[in-house]
């Protein structure tokens, strides 16, 4: 687009102007210093601190798998820049050093603050400095039995040249000096630490002295390496680690079977373009630009680590300790009062649930009698991610064997769990299920499980709609809703969604819900445009929206002249927010906060005033154009009044008065810390949720 046309754009839509829009990947980069703050906060647990610092290199290592991996092909592919501006190489370059900030953060947290507290309670990660001899000849020992057998090293010469690197594996080059056997004058080599082996090894106490006491297996390669090498010097042991793209392009439109296409993709995923390196600190200039060609990658993508490269693994200590004092107290989920004939539970009114603090096991319940109930017809449902030995697939499975009808879709493409959701399509087909994979173009993003039943002459639709994954495990870190409603017009509308899903169905026409791609991104909009004009008209306008992220840039649009006609809008969004509130003139009315806290907040809940006549919708979307216009995605209202009610205290104004645990995003696009007013009291929206619903 050239000069000209870019100032005409403006003048006749200044809200296109890219200063008004932040960078989608870097404010989701940003998160993470906000994850990292938790592990910097002394009010927060020794053991929970080091969790939340093992997230935040979680986090960083999926950032550059996807979003800077994305980057890259849209770089290589000419993709023109976004409404931010920025084109993708320039994002990259951005990333590369606000990474380097996050990165330094990391490791000064680790070594400096949380290493030591976590020492000082008695729970040491040694380092190889601080090894006695006892130790040294226990983890020597401990390498020549249990690791070196596994280790294959690898000289490189003309022969043998440099190995594939498996993503985010834990190598060490080490730089040799001397002959070998058959006279080859060492150079460099390569030590890969297979998967089979810990990363983290606890030492016995009658060893170490504590009872607490562990090494990361990076040190013991490193401390005895020589061994791998005799007669043989070894001048220097360096570890690194790679990371490379993991996001799979799989064709739809040229494939015959998404199945095995993807099957074929995962085999390689592990070796997909480079995009970040990570090395030992004291690493020689030389060896760094040798692995920087080796691997395609520039100079500012690579990151010098002061400690071990894969610091995401201590947190396998955190299992590993039986120390209740230095973790949050636990908890107990509330639990319906009964969960005994959940049909007739159901039928008398909605049940809402609000998880983790409501139990998750009524939906397993719900499941399993209708696996086992002579009345139920019918079963459908979406799986998105499930995790391992589901007890929902159990009873899909048992239902399917019972001879009743079970369709269930099946999305293949949700990230980092392809593999595991190939597994579960293959078992439930063997079980006589009907296995669905979609729609080609579109993830199927909703959580949705419908029940026919018979009861006496007629049909009636049981529904069960969440905001959350059917997976027990996030059920219990996750913040979501799940209701269950036998409301005719939505299971209707939920009826008419699977029969879209699983066949060639026309577009439809539904009463309840919203439905991504078709209307849920227009319904959001046309309700921003209702409280504009409400606003305009001199009546009272708000929006309250929470969710994971926004970057939409019709919404942002919309929310900006919402704000100039006088609406008040909070908007409580987790991650990434490519919205700048605040400006004067253009969105001094919008007020943006995230939200993190011992919980993900994962639930997503829109609010509209509605001159005194409030529409509440939970939904599985973001406001992110993915999930808008690229998803199949529901957003479900909350008809009864008492529910709608209780959405809107819990998810919604509780989180607005949060003041512990809660970030304001400024104009500039930084984070300020909410912190309690002069003689106000402290509210922590997710300790109020524990104290109210699970007593």
């Amino acid at each position: 687009m050239n000069a000209a046309i870019v100032d005409a754009t403006l003048e006749s839509d200044p809200l296109r102007d890219s200063s008004l829009y932040f960078n989608r990947e870097l404010s989701q980069l940003d998160f993470n210093f906000r994850v990292l703050a938790q592990a910097l906060d002394p009010q927060v647990p020794l053991l929970e601190r080091l969790r939340y610092l093992c997230i935040s290199c979680t986090n960083l290592d999926e950032f550059f798998e996807i979003r800077a991996g994305t980057l890259r092909h849209a770089q290589d592919l000419g993709v023109p820049p976004g409404p931010d501006g920025l084109s993708p190489a320039t994002v990259l370059s951005r990333i590369h050093d606000r990474a380097a900030q996050l990165v330094q953060a990391q490791y000064d947290c680790w070594n400096n603050v949380v290493r030591p507290a976590l020492a000082e309670a008695g729970v040491r990660v040694m380092h190889r400095d601080g090894w006695s001899e006892q130790q040294t000849q226990w983890l020597r020992e401990y390498f020549r039995d249990e690791i070196m057998p596994v280790l294959s090293p690898l000289g490189l010469d003309v022969a043998h040249p440099f190995p594939k690197i498996l993503n985010k594996s834990l190598n060490i080059v080490v730089v040799l000096k001397g002959k070998d056997a058959f006279g080859r004058e060492g150079h460099l080599a390569i030590v890969r630490a297979p998967r089979s082996l810990p990363r983290i090894i606890q030492v016995p106490e009658e060893v170490s002295g504590g009872q607490h006491d562990f090494v990361f297996l990076s040190a013991v390669l490193s401390a005895f390496v020589d061994e791998l090498f005799p007669g043989m010097q070894v001048k220097g042991a360096y570890q690194f680690r790679v990371t490379r793209n993991s996001e799979l392009i799989v064709d739809e439109d040229e494939v015959e079977n998404l199945a095995l296409a993807l099957r074929d993709e995962l085999v390689g995923r592990g070796y997909l373009r480079a995009v970040r390196l990570e090395i030992a600190e004291q690493c020689p200039d030389d060896i760094v630009r040798t692995l920087l060609e080796n691997f395609d990658l520039t100079e500012n993508a690579v990151y010098r680590i002061n400690g071990p490269v894969n610091l995401n693994r201590v947190t396998q200590v955190y299992d590993l300790v039986q120390r209740p004092d230095l973790k949050f107290p636990p908890f107990q989920p509330h639990l319906l009062s009964s969960m005994e004939g959940m049909f007739e539970k159901v039928s008398e009114g909605d049940v809402l649930l609000h998880h983790p603090f409501d139990s998750f096991a009524p939906v397993l319940e719900l499941l399993k009698q209708a696996a086992e109930d002579p009345n139920v017809l019918a079963i459908k449902q979406t799986l998105y991610r499930t995790g391992k030995d589901s007890s929902i697939v159990d009873s899909l499975v048992q239902a399917a064997r019972n001879g009743k009808d079970v369709t269930v879709v099946v999305e293949l493409r949700a990230r980092f769990d392809e593999e595991a959701n190939l597994g579960l399509a293959d078992r439930l087909q063997d079980a006589g299920v009907q296995v669905v994979y979609g729609v080609v173009g579109y993830k199927t993003h909703a959580k949705m499980m419908l029940i026919v039943r018979r009861e006496g002459r007629k049909l009636r639709r049981y529904v069960h709609l969440g905001t959350g994954n059917y997976h027990s495990g996030t059920a219990r870190l996750y913040t979501d809703f799940g209701l269950f409603t036998a409301d005719p017009d939505i299971g209707n509308d939920v009826h008419l969604i699977f029969q879209q899903l699983s066949g060639l169905a026309p577009t439809i026409k539904l009463k309840r819900l919203l439905q991504s791609p078709f209307t849920l991104h227009a319904g959001v909009l046309k309700r921003i445009d209702r409280e504009t004009r409400h606003a305009k008209a001199g009546k009272p306008a708000r929006i309250i929206a929470k969710m994971n992220a926004l970057n939409e840039p019709q919404v942002v649009r919309a929310l900006y002249l919402a704000s100039q006609a006088g609406v008040q809008i909070d908007l409580i969004v987790r991650g990434a927010c490519t919205l700048r509130p605040g400006l004067p003139g253009i969105s001094e009315n919008i007020r943006v906060r995230s939200i993190v806290g011992r919980f993900l907040e994962h639930h997503r809940v829109y609010w509209f005033a509605n001159d005194g006549s409030p529409d509440l919708f939970c939904s599985s979307a973001d406001w992110l154009e993915r999930n808008l216009l690229r998803r199949i995605e529901t957003g479900f209202p909350v008809l009864a009044p008492e529910l709608a009610a209780r959405v809107y205290e819990e998810a919604l104004s509780n989180y607005l008065a949060d003041n512990c645990s809660a970030w304001t995003l400024l104009p500039d696009g930084d984070y300020e810390r909410v912190t309690p007013a002069e003689g106000a009291a402290p509210h922590s929206a997710q300790s109020s949720l524990l104290a109210k619903i699970c007593g």
